[in-house]
């Protein structure tokens, strides 16, 4: 089996929620996806994060609710970032831990990814009891280390070419079931040559 990112995040993530079930600790986690502009806004991601700390009670915590109602009156379109950050830090910080498990770093947009790690930072300034878990491609790790702790474990996670080579053989095989006339032998080649090779990024 092939992992990826966001199954690496997915398993670490149910991982976390199966051994902390039943504890004063909160598992949260953001996906991010550069196909969602909108969702992209650092306040909005920040929004989800905090949402999914509401859905842990049976009502909504009334903080939350009045910080909302007052940032609406007077025609507001909602909580800024600074107010949203200060409301999710005061929310999160009676907790015992705080897993912030956040994938795809690098799929934040450019112009936002200094405001998404300054957030984040934030975070981790002024509620000791966070611990933030990232995943992203290696070509952002020095902006990661800029903005953040340095004092982080690293794990560098590299495609196995054999696995790689075993499913893309798979699909082939699976779609030549259907429709034998549908690729030559050269062709069928020349792609699992490709693939794995693209995957380590030559």
């Amino acid at each position: 089996m092939v992992l990826t990112n966001n199954k690496i995040s997915s398993l670490v993530i149910d991982t976390l929620r199966e051994r902390t079930r039943g504890q004063n600790i909160a598992v949260l986690s953001l996906y991010c996806d550069y196909q969602v502009q909108k969702d992209q806004l650092v306040v909005n991601m920040i929004g989800g994060l905090l949402g999914q700390v509401a859905l842990r009670t049976a009502t909504i915590p009334s903080e939350i609710k009045s910080a909302s109602d007052e940032s609406k009156q007077g025609g507001g379109q909602g909580l800024r970032l600074p107010e949203m950050l200060k409301l999710f830090i005061k929310t999160i910080v009676s907790l015992e831990v705080v897993y912030l498990c956040v994938d795809a770093v690098d799929e934040v947009q450019r112009q936002y990814r200094p405001e998404f790690l300054r957030a984040f930072q934030q975070i981790l300034q002024d509620a000791p009891n966070v611990r933030l878990f990232l995943t992203a491609r290696p070509y952002i790790r020095g902006e990661l280390g800029s903005r953040l702790t340095k004092e982080a474990y690293v794990i560098h996670i590299v495609a196995d070419q054999g696995d790689i080579t075993r499913y893309v053989s798979q699909i082939i095989e699976d779609g030549n079931d259907q429709d034998p006339d549908l690729m030559t032998e050269d062709l069928k080649n020349d792609i699992i040559k490709t693939m794995p090779e693209k995957a380590s990024g030559m």
